[in-house]
């Protein structure tokens, strides 16, 4: 039976590709990968950034969703451990990131803790109106923070 080996990337639009890609530096740690960094040499081609695993953004230059409601994908989530997903909470003090908030957008200092029972999520858009999570699993770590 045929398996895929991972999700390879994910397509998002964005007004300029490279400020977009120091957003999601700034923000998440994501870097622009080298080998393929010739590919956003054509105006049409991705800016590729990626935390260094396999799986990456692929930047491209369009209209990004903005506040329209989504159609298609409607999250990308990022996993984290539990001393990194803390490390988020805190960096969000200084740098605060427009909150996802059941659909509405509002600009929170940190963004509220999302209790999923096995797992803690916060949710939140990136500049241009991409939906965006920071998850975690280690919810005995998260769980020993807030006691």
């Amino acid at each position: 039976m045929f398996k895929v080996e991972q999700i390879d990337h994910v397509e998002l639009f964005v007004p300029d590709r490279h400020e977009g890609a120091r957003w999601y530096e700034r923000t998440l740690g994501l870097i622009v990968v080298p080998e393929f960094e010739h590919w956003a040499e054509d105006a049409r081609g991705p800016l590729m950034i990626s935390c260094g695993g396999g799986t990456k953004l692929a930047l491209f230059t369009g209209e990004p969703p903005g506040s329209r409601p989504t159609a298609g994908f409607h999250r990308v989530a990022f996993r984290v451990d539990g001393p990194r997903f803390f490390e988020f909470l805190e960096q969000t003090e200084n740098a605060p990131v427009p909150v996802d908030a059941d659909g509405e957008s509002q600009e929170l200092r940190p963004p509220a803790l999302r209790d999923h029972g096995r797992a803690f999520s916060v949710y939140f858009r990136d500049p241009w109106g991409h939906r965006l999570e920071v998850t975690t699993y280690d919810e005995a770590y998260v769980r020993s923070r807030l006691a």
